[in-house]
């Protein structure tokens, strides 16, 4: 009869990467090493596309500043000064979405790229000014369009960049940032904020609040991976998760819990899209931020924004485990004036466009 030798087990054979005191306590708070390798080997001048909640845009900016190719198909007009295209959300994402949030969100968009959603189905408010906003980017214009048409020509130009992102990137950057939002229980629509919290007029009998679960968040995600393969097979996805918590929850919970709850659902959703698709990748960005090894050390002192110091490492782990050792494609870099654009810009936290930060202006405590 065969027998089995107790000294060995599956653990003897474990990287010291695998087990904490080796990988994690020893190494202190800047050694932790090989956190994350990508599978994929990619072109020296591979397109990078990044969408998603405020952190999304370190990624952009890191992009940016190491010379790599981030895709902006929608640049500003003509010499928009750096700060006037920024406050009219040019060159904050690759399009000028706004902030994307949610799985829902994103699935919007992809909707509207591939064409089986039209921009006449997005639900627009008039102000007492006569001014339009699409409340689907409710901060993209500061001061709302002159006319409706004026409103759905610009979104229509939006979707239409945004689809570029998926035909023409490598990498589609994608940060999940919550799972709590409000809906049009008439329509539909995901909203990226509470309708009359920055624009629109709130409606008890047509605005609900919904905190998305899991089931939910990972069906929204695979039905948008499912549109955006379709228009670009090649496509790689890189998922990561905010480490920003929440500004406010209407869930009715305390908001450190309703924090928690978030990050654990999107941290599963994206890890579990991971392991099921070859082309879909996690980028462990909330882990090197919010984990206990770090202490809060890298948030500022109201314990919600990253330090620049955090970022900075965030970034160090994220070009240390990424392959760009494949041949080039010889396809042109991003445009100079975009570029000119988000290097002019500071990588502080505040300087960030979270449209979520709205919020805080309800806090009468």
């Amino acid at each position: 009869m065969k027998t089995t030798d107790k000294a060995d087990n599956p653990y003897r054979h474990i990287a010291p990467r695998g087990f904490w005191r080796s990988a994690v306590a020893e190494p202190g708070l800047y050694g932790l090493t090989e956190l994350w390798k990508s599978q994929w080997h990619l072109p020296q001048d591979a397109a990078f596309a990044t969408f998603g909640s405020c952190f999304a845009q370190h990624i952009s900016r890191a992009l940016i500043a190491r010379k790599l190719n981030w895709l902006n198909a929608e640049p500003a007009p003509g010499r928009t000064p750096p700060d006037l295209a920024k406050a009219f959300n040019y060159g904050v994402f690759s399009a000028r979405t706004g902030n994307i949030y949610t799985a829902a969100q994103l699935l919007y968009w992809v909707r509207l790229a591939d064409g089986s959603l039209t921009p006449d189905a997005i639900e627009l408010w008039q102000d007492d000014k006569g001014r339009v906003h699409d409340l689907l980017r409710p901060g993209i214009e500061p001061t709302g369009f002159a006319t409706m048409a004026e409103a759905r020509a610009s979104l229509a130009g939006t979707a239409r960049a945004f689809r570029r992102c998926i035909t023409e990137a490598d990498v589609f950057v994608f940060t999940l940032g919550l799972t709590e939002g409000w809906i049009n229980t008439a329509s539909g629509q995901s909203y990226s904020l509470c309708p009359g919290t920055g624009v629109g007029t709130f409606d008890p009998a047509v605005h609900a609040f919904h905190n998305y679960r899991y089931a939910e968040i990972r069906s929204g995600l695979e039905h948008a991976l499912s549109a955006m393969w379709a228009l670009n097979p090649n496509l790689k996805v890189l998922l990561t998760v905010s480490p920003v918590p929440l500004v406010a929850t209407a869930s009715g919970d305390h908001v450190l819990v309703a924090t928690q709850y978030s990050k654990s659902v999107l941290r599963a959703v994206a890890g579990d899209a991971a392991q099921d698709h070859a082309a879909v990748e996690y980028f462990p960005s909330y882990e090197i931020i919010a984990a206990p090894p770090t202490r809060g050390a890298f948030f500022e002192p109201n314990l919600r924004g990253i330090a620049a110091e955090g970022v900075e490492l965030v970034m160090r782990h994220f070009f240390a485990g990424i392959d760009l050792t494949a041949p080039p494609t010889g396809r042109k870099s991003a445009e100079d004036a975009a570029r000119k654009q988000a290097d002019q810009r500071k990588t502080a936290q505040e300087d960030l466009v979270c449209e979520e930060m709205i919020l805080e202006r309800f806090n009468e405590a």
